[in-house]
């Protein structure tokens, strides 16, 4: 036995051996190809390093180019605003000269006549010399300086404070951190949606670009990111928030964000959002006549003023469809509400085409699809055929989703997400939700989210 145990140690080293050799040699290449995309990356910065240091360089020199011709500019300015003072006061100093020139000449005059002696000769010279002395002082005083004696050009300042506050702030620009889709704050109706985000760097983001698409179960995140076709596009977004109207009800959206500056850009992680369901309430003008509505058209109570006996007769007969219908007719997209059962041990719930019978029972015709409860029985009815079901005994709240575009109608428990029935409807009319109620009430709540348990449902039974 021993040369036999020896061969199938053997064996076995060899096996392990190669396995071992097999993965040193996939790590040794997944090593090199590592390598070689490390020496490309250091290449690709060596080769962006001196683009952005001659970048650098190229803004430096246009920006001290533009201090250059600034400054030429402002020199000029300053000599031309200098020479115009200095001519303009060497020509009033010129004309005070000749004015003060002419004046000692008349008081010359005026002095010699005032000391002649002679009569006659001073009455000669006087008239003349006085017509003058009056006109030189009346010219004297419109002589009137050109410009203002204390505008000696010092109420002139050059100010460059802001100019070097904004060189001091000079730095190298970076795209923005990525954004954060803030899933918690944003908000839903059923055609729209509120975006909220953060970001780190908020004072350096020039603006948001926010991208959307439908998503669905079928969807794959990272091949949706990668097809430019799939997505709606909104640019220049300056606050961190964006209402999206004209959305499909009922339906689950992908979003991303944007941060953008002069450097580059950089996405939010994908947010995944959908819109509410289409409201809709309980039309009173359908309603049968021994059938209640509540102001809120959201309740509906069966009169039980008539007798137990009047109950059992209608509770069976075939023209006693105590019925009210939502005010909406739906013809496309995703739909989901719920029916709160207040008490009620004879009800029925679905849909219907606007051509159903109004006063046989729903499910009882090819034309309304219905759960249906009646006291401990519960099947679900279409076109006269029925099939029971057995939800919860304390099923209190009942969740329905209509995908009309897939022709499903199913039916839920809300509360313990159980699913109950779907059918299977090639649609060839608008519906409409209906209600009927033979005991006690219903309460519908209309406008919700589809629940994250019955997206991507399977709706085969």
């Amino acid at each position: 036995l021993t040369p036999l145990q020896d061969l199938f140690s053997c064996l076995q080293w060899d096996q392990a051996l190669d396995s071992n050799l097999g993965s040193l040699i996939k790590r040794t290449s997944d090593l090199e190809s590592l390598m070689g995309k490390l020496i490309q990356t250091c290449q690709h910065v060596e080769v962006n390093a001196s683009r952005q240091e001659n970048k650098l360089l190229e803004e430096c020199d246009l920006l001290i180019n533009i201090i250059q011709q600034r400054r030429q500019i402002i020199a000029t300015k300053i000599k031309e605003g200098k020479a115009m003072r200095l001519r303009k006061l060497a020509q009033q100093i010129a004309s005070c000269k000749q004015c003060i020139e002419r004046s000692s000449s008349l008081i010359t005059q005026a002095d010699v006549a005032l000391k002649e002696t002679d009569q006659t000769r001073f009455l000669q010279t006087a008239k003349s010399i006085c017509e003058r002395l009056s006109m030189a002082t009346a010219s004297s005083q419109i002589l009137l300086p050109e410009i203002n004696l204390n505008d000696t050009f010092d109420t002139f300042a050059l100010d460059f404070t802001r100019e070097k506050k904004m060189l001091e702030s000079l730095d190298y620009l970076t795209a923005p951190n990525p954004p954060v889709i803030r899933e918690e704050l944003c908000t839903a109706s059923y055609d729209t949606i509120t975006v909220h985000w953060t970001s780190e760097d908020e004072f350096s983001v020039v603006s948001y670009e926010l991208q959307y698409a439908i998503f669905t179960s079928q969807s794959n995140v990272v091949s949706l990111c990668n097809s430019a076709d799939s997505w709606m596009i909104v640019p220049n977004i300056k606050q961190n928030h964006y209402t999206v109207h004209g959305l499909q009800c009922g339906t689950k959206y992908i979003f991303i964000v944007k941060a953008i500056n002069q450097a580059g850009n950089r996405s939010s992680e994908p947010g995944k959002l959908k819109t509410n369901s289409q409201p809709f309430k309980l039309d009173p003008k359908s309603a049968h006549r021994k059938l209640r509505v509540s102001h809120d058209n959201l309740t509906v109570e069966r009169d039980e003023t008539s007798s137990k006996k009047s109950h059992s007769q209608d509770r069976f007969s075939s023209h006693s469809s105590y019925g009210v219908t939502g005010n909406v007719y739906i013809d496309s997209g995703r739909h989901y509400w719920e029916a709160l059962i207040g008490g009620s041990t004879w009800f029925a719930v679905g849909i219907a085409y606007k051509s159903a019978p109004k006063h046989e029972w729903v499910g009882k015709n090819s034309a309304s699809w219905v759960l249906s409860r009646c006291n401990n029985s519960w099947v679900v009815r279409h076109n006269c055929k029925e099939m029971p079901i057995e939800p919860s005994p304390h099923l209190r709240r009942l969740g329905i989703l209509l995908d009309y575009d897939s022709g499903y109608l199913s039916f839920y428990d809300a509360v313990g997400s159980q699913h109950l029935y779907t059918f299977d409807i090639a649609f060839a009319q608008p519906v409409c939700p209906v209600f009927n109620v033979w005991n006690r009430c219903l309460t519908v709540l209309t406008g919700l989210p589809i629940p994250d348990h019955l997206e991507g449902t399977d709706y085969n039974n």
